[in-house]
């Protein structure tokens, strides 16, 4: 009848983090190794994409705000003048 309510991954996280590293047994550590594997954001299932949850758009759909030269120098090379010196 009283069955205890599974714990979400991110609770356990947290209560794992809550331990002072110096008093975590090694069973922790490896638990909140997987715990965080799971979490991270490449291995989530079955969630939406980050964009669609908030409501905005995803980055794939919005203008670059670059003009379109994606990190590319514009303008000529300059080339370094010697400096000027005291020549006779």
């Amino acid at each position: 009848m009283n069955t205890p309510q599974p714990i979400s991954p991110r609770d356990r996280l947290q209560q794992l983090l809550a331990i002072p590293e110096r008093q975590r047994t090694d069973a922790q550590w490896d638990e909140i190794n997987d715990l965080e594997i799971k979490l991270a954001a490449g291995n989530r299932e079955s969630t939406p994409a980050a964009g669609a949850r908030r409501g905005t758009p995803s980055t794939a759909s919005r203008p670059n705000p670059g003009g379109g030269t994606q990190g590319k120098k514009s303008g000529k090379n300059f080339t370094r003048r010697p400096p000027k010196g005291n020549t006779p």
